[in-house]
């Protein structure tokens, strides 16, 4: 499949990412076949009409409804890009389901390449601190806005996770909801007399449509459960 040719696209979840994404879908070749909101979902839930003969579907909605709507794409045998957080503690189970049926999902908390690297960033620097010895304290503070359901953010946790990775210890973290602030995440080492702040500011939900769209044209054609470290050659 060339990198040109155009795709039909699902967008589940017609909240300001899912428009976000429907508005900046043609732009990377896609074709939208269906926008799909809860008025269309909640009666039978995703079903092979409702898609539409989309090549791939991209979800980005509320926890309560993630593990299904994934569920009801690989059973129409549609590989889909998934956005939502906070349905972790189903996560597993569904992920096992896709890889029984052979179908396709990739899971990110944030489709930023920028908080993506921001990541490794933040783990290299846990280390530095931790193996400095110093008595700098480390928290996260990570702020969006009013809607956003779960908190801490599923970025925050990532975080976080990389950072005890690092360390051995858990990264505090502190949630703010504020406004339409689309995501800030800010690390915070501070010692008695100076501060080490390392911070990720996301200036429009743009960057996370973008990033949910490539990596949909990614994932078209291969089979298993996928995080952008694949798609983008990283490791994990």
């Amino acid at each position: 499949m060339t990198k040109t040719e155009q795709l039909r696209l699902a967008v589940i979840g017609d909240g300001k990412m899912g428009q976000a994404i429907a508005s900046l879908a043609a732009e990377h070749g896609f074709e939208v076949v269906a926008l799909l909101g809860e008025r269309q979902v909640l009666p039978q839930g995703i079903t092979k009409s409702l898609l539409d003969g989309a090549d791939v579907a991209v979800e980005f909605t509320t926890p309560q409804f993630a593990a299904a709507n994934v569920r009801g794409c690989v059973a129409a045998g549609c590989p889909v890009v998934c956005g939502t957080t906070g349905w972790d503690s189903a996560r597993a189970e569904v992920e096992e389901e896709v890889r029984g049926k052979n179908g396709a999902l990739l899971w990110a908390p944030n489709f930023s390449i920028g908080v993506h690297l921001f990541a490794s960033i933040v783990e290299y620097a846990a280390r530095l601190v931790s193996d400095a010895n110093a008595g700098f304290d480390a928290h996260l503070v990570e702020t969006h806005h009013m809607q956003k359901l779960d908190a801490p953010s599923g970025t925050a946790r990532a975080l976080a996770d990389r950072a005890e990775k690092a360390t051995g210890k858990p990264l505090p973290i502190t949630s703010v909801r504020i406004g339409s602030v689309p995501g800030t995440h800010s690390v915070i080492f501070d010692g008695a007399f100076e501060q080490i702040r390392l911070e990720h500011v996301a200036r429009d939900r743009r960057v996370f449509a973008t990033g949910a769209l490539t990596a949909a044209r990614w994932l078209v054609g291969r089979h298993g459960v996928f995080t952008l470290d694949h798609m983008l050659g990283t490791p994990e």
